[in-house]
């Protein structure tokens, strides 16, 4: 669960057991996996989550069953989603049943609900890029520290 609080159990700072005191910036839901930025320097966090600043995050997901074109163009034109239209966003078959979106907002379980409006149910979500931050091979529960050109982009991007 992406939480510091030492009370909830399953906390992502005890899973982790990282040797200093570090914290997520944003969350990934409970049903999805996948990259999640975490910092001991406070002063990112509130220019990379906040929303005016339209920062790219990428997913791949897979659905229930097979899509059509069609749906893949109406998830890239924007859904009436929590009173609501999303932005529009890249979209990208990637198989029958799969795709990669790239969002520039991060409204609450966003692709799922974006893809329950046309009767689809997501049953894989995972987050593979944050801006120019990618997953990469890191599997569950593994952590890499960024590189220095990683850290150097990502500020370049902030100032922006």
């Amino acid at each position: 669960i992406c939480t510091t609080d030492q009370r909830v159990n399953d906390n992502v700072i005890d899973y982790l057991r990282y040797p200093s005191r570090i914290f997520p910036i944003g969350r990934l839901d409970r049903d999805s996996h996948g990259l999640l930025l975490l910092t001991s320097d406070g002063s990112i966090v509130n220019p990379i989550l906040r929303a005016s600043n339209a920062h790219e995050k990428e997913y791949k997901v897979r659905l229930d069953r097979p899509c059509d074109d069609a749906f893949l163009r109406s998830m890239a034109a924007g859904v009436p989603i929590l009173d609501t239209r999303t932005l529009p966003c890249r979209v990208t078959r990637t198989g029958q049943d799969s795709f990669r979106i790239v969002l520039r907002q991060g409204l609450n379980r966003q692709i799922r609900r974006m893809c329950e409006h046309f009767g689809y149910e997501v049953v894989d979500l995972e987050r593979v890029r944050i801006m120019n931050i990618a997953l990469g091979n890191l599997k569950p529960g593994q952590v890499r520290v960024l590189t220095s050109k990683e850290v150097r982009d990502l500020k370049a991007l902030l100032d922006r």
